[in-house]
């Protein structure tokens, strides 16, 4: 009785398992740690880039002079993102334009606007890194769990199908470690499931901001070519 008791613990059972169901457990664990990594990873990374945005965003509706703005911002854009990396890819741009003969305010505009669209994306894509593979280890582990699950509930019934007087205590094993294979694998999917939506939802609203800013960095450029264009108007005249 005091063996049967040892082999029924956590352990016991995980070790008694078959090799399937212990590789199954096995796999499920890695995609636990894997997702955790990941949700540390990108709540970190998230959070940070949501501070700069506020910061630069601020700066930039701040200061008169985008010129310097830009000089300063394009020595250290690589080492941040989002709007920094949007502002100087956008503005970088106007300057290509603003003194070509013959440009009107609207060419600039769109050139700018396709310069930022371009940098949006890139950084769009860089909020979403490792979500595909959080939304993998939440859709696709219950179902590991289950197929171990499957496999270990098969096998106590071939054990019970041997012996002539079927008990509890002989089927209980196998199922229990099976359904610890089950227990695993919601393990690992319901926390990269709550994972991914938080942050598809924060990376989602990130994004937005980025489009925002192009939008009010169009606006600000077309107004500053405008405005420098003017004299030499009044002179011509």
């Amino acid at each position: 009785m005091h063996n049967a008791m040892e082999k029924m613990t956590i352990w016991g059972l995980i070790s008694d398992a078959s090799l399937l169901v212990q590789a199954v457990m096995l796999i499920l664990v890695a995609a636990s740690v894997l997702s955790w990594y990941l949700i540390v990873l990108r709540s970190v990374a998230l959070k940070r880039e949501e501070a700069e945005v506020a910061e630069f965003q601020s700066s930039f509706r701040a200061t008169a002079d985008l010129h310097h703005l830009y000089n300063d911002s394009k020595k250290s854009a690589h080492e941040h993102g989002g709007l920094q990396t949007i502002f100087v890819a956008g503005y970088h741009e106007y300057l290509q334009f603003r003194n070509e003969p013959g440009i009107t305010g609207d060419i600039v505009r769109e050139g700018v606007e396709r310069a930022s669209l371009v940098s949006i994306g890139e950084q769009e894509a860089r909020l979403e890194h490792g979500l595909s593979l959080l939304a993998t280890i939440g859709s696709v582990s219950p179902y590991i769990g289950l197929f171990g699950t499957v496999w270990g509930i098969m096998n106590s019934f071939i054990g019970l199908s041997e012996v002539q007087q079927a008990t509890l205590s002989t089927v209980a094993p196998g199922i229990a470690e099976a359904l610890i294979a089950t227990a695993i694998g919601l393990f690992a999917a319901i926390p990269a499931v709550i994972a991914y939506n938080r942050f598809s939802a924060r990376a989602a609203a990130l994004a937005a901001r980025y489009y925002n800013f192009g939008n009010e960095l169009q606006t600000r450029l077309h107004r500053l070519m405008h405005i420098a264009r003017k004299p030499v108007e009044a002179l011509a005249a």
